[in-house]
């Protein structure tokens, strides 16, 4: 502890006062020997303040003599000089690798990595290396110095991303332990613990052996127990595990009464990790399936329908179904599955459902007979096979209702894999190409001339950009998922049942694509095709890729065609619709590599 600098007396000015006010003579001679003093005290702060501001000139914004930072000497000199010779002094020690160990792992990493680095300024400032006229500070620099440590900041991110890969190559995660269900059986997954770096431990010994002599940071994996051990596993199996698997469930609907065997209701069923504990609940859609297929196919109204058999449209009637609250079948088949087996069973309120559309409305649609029967045919082709015919057996069946709307892509969906379809070609900006799908708009058009000749209402139809010789010309239609579509309306009083199937091609024939509509018949539907007009010639495109079609260009032309209505039994025209196509040419595409 260095002297004081200076000492501070506080004076009673009150009674000094009081005193001086009561004797004249002692005041006046006060007074004289005052002025001697306070010139005596004036000289003396002169003297003093002047020393003190030789004293700042001599230490002002040195470093306190005799220090050093980090092992470099820095004492007495400026603050910027300080700064230089400590960046200097550390040149070398700053960017040099770090040697890391962790069990019988060893690598190198360097300060970059790790996001160490020095604060040369602040490490100055740190050793009193400013310029203040504060008392302690003059005093710092003649008593002070010796070996201060560098101030060292660290990137947190850097630092974070470097713990986790290290725990991603050396670590190992814990694995809880948990409980599935195979069928009736239980499937168990054993806990096991597991290795990660404490990262407080390893930002400590990292910051310590930076700059240090030996720069070694030597770290051990800690254990990390896993959320759920082996008595939470424990406790789930024998108090839900278990007895969910040892007896079928009951739950009487109304007066149904369906029995649920653990081979079938488990899929239902999960334990999940909460709070250190596997807790069971229900999978809802899981179970509404099981119920389902208890109730075969009770668990909901089915509305009448119509459809094929033999040949001729029936009448398919409406099935009733039991009407019941989910979340309360939920809870009610939690509470009971691991219960024990004389309380394994339970009632539901319920109710007996209809359906909205019921077989005399079925009835009603008057389909009865077929109102309009169209084929085309296609060249041989795999892809063809399995485009039209996926296609066709998706829509075949379709009933559409009085004022309901056909879309073939909401019906058909997109064409994937997944869905049943293949690659093959089609045409996109006025060239063949290779997509999934292709082929699909035979089916397109044949479905659109079903329309056609049944009288319903064209909403959206789209021809192909340039003729295609086995189409019905003018009279044809393509599409494409998300952009083309092809759309009717039912405007008439009847229902429309369509029927659609594919006759396979070969390599030695064609095939072909059928579409009947069936419905009550109201129209006589003919068609008048005009003449060809307004010709265009085909370019020649050169194109390049893997993608590349050739083809041999013909010319685009303008054609009319006419749709005419004739009431069932007569021979007077009662309107007349006319389409226009305008196709483009097909140009002559050459392939170059």
């Amino acid at each position: 502890m260095g002297r004081p600098l200076y000492t501070r007396t506080v004076f009673d000015s009150k009674r000094e006062a009081s005193e001086t006010a009561s004797d004249p003579e002692v005041a006046s001679e006060e007074k004289a020997g005052g002025r001697v003093v306070a010139g005596v005290l004036l000289g003396l702060v002169v003297l003093a303040g002047g020393s003190y501001v030789v004293a700042h000139q001599v230490t002002g914004g040195k470093v306190p003599r005799g220090t050093s930072v980090a092992g470099v000497a820095v004492g007495g000199h400026e603050a910027d000089d300080a700064v230089a010779l400590l960046e200097e002094g550390l040149e070398e020690r700053v960017d040099a690798p770090l040697e890391l160990v962790v069990g019988d792992d060893e690598r190198e990493v360097t300060p970059a990595e790790v996001g160490l680095s020095v604060d040369y300024r602040e490490s100055i400032e740190a050793t009193g290396g400013s310029d203040s006229w504060a008392p302690e500070r003059l005093w710092t620099y003649f008593t002070g110095g010796g070996d201060v440590d560098a101030v060292v900041d660290l990137d947190e991110t850097k630092f974070s991303a470097l713990v986790a890969n290290l725990d991603k190559d050396l670590g190992k995660k814990p694995v809880n332990g948990a409980i599935a269900f195979d069928g009736a059986e239980i499937v168990t997954t054993e806990a096991e613990e597991g290795e990660a770096l404490e990262e407080d431990v390893a930002r400590n010994a990292f910051l310590a052996a930076y700059l240090g002599p030996s720069q070694v940071v030597e770290l051990d994996m800690t254990t990390q127990e896993p959320e759920i051990g082996a008595d939470a596993v424990n406790e789930a199996r024998n108090s839900f595990a278990n007895p969910a698997v040892s007896d079928p469930v009951v739950l009487v609907f109304d007066q149904t009464r369906v029995t649920l065997a653990p081979a079938d209701y488990t899929r239902a069923l999960k334990l999940d990790a909460e709070d250190g504990a596997l807790v069971p609940s229900v999978r809802p859609k899981k179970l509404a399936a099981v119920l389902d297929d208890a109730l075969d196919g009770a668990g909901g109204p089915v509305d009448a329908t119509v459809a094929l058999r033999n040949g001729r449209p029936v009448v398919v009637p409406d099935e009733p179904g039991i009407s019941y609250d989910q979340d309360e079948v939920n809870k009610v088949f939690l509470e009971i599955v691991a219960a024990e087996s004389d309380q394994r069973s339970a009632e539901v309120e319920a109710k007996t459902a209809r359906a909205e559309f019921r077989t005399k409305d079925a009835e009603a649609l008057g389909i009865k007979e077929v109102v309009s029967d169209v084929s085309t045919t296609f060249p041989y082709a795999t892809y063809r096979n399995i485009n039209i015919g996926r296609a066709a057996e998706i829509i075949n069946g379709t009933v559409l209702k009085p004022g309901e709307t056909f879309s073939m892509n909401e019906t058909v969906g997109e064409r994937t894999r997944a869905n049943g379809f293949t690659e093959g070609f089609m045409i996109a900006n006025g060239v063949f190409k290779e997509d999934l799908g292709g082929g699909v708009s035979q089916m397109a058009t044949t479905l659109f001339n079903g329309m056609f000749f049944a009288g319903l209402e064209d909403v959206e139809h789209k021809p192909h950009s340039f003729y295609i010789s086995r189409y019905p010309v003018g009279r044809e239609a393509t599409v494409a998922w998300g952009s083309v579509d092809l759309k009717f309306k039912n405007n008439t009083d009847h229902g429309v049942l369509i029927e659609s199937t594919v006759r396979r091609s070969t390599p030695g024939s064609q095939g072909s694509v059928r579409v009947r509509m069936w419905s009550t018949k109201v129209w006589d539907v003919s068609s008048s095709t005009g003449e060809r007009y307004r010709f265009t010639k085909p370019e020649t495109r050169t194109l390049s890729g893997p993608t590349c079609v050739p083809n041999s260009g013909y010319g685009g032309f303008d054609i009319d065609v006419k749709r005419v209505f004739r009431a069932v039994g007569s021979s007077a025209v009662a309107r007349t619709e006319n389409f226009n196509t305008r196709y483009t040419p097909s140009d002559t595409v050459i392939c170059k590599d």
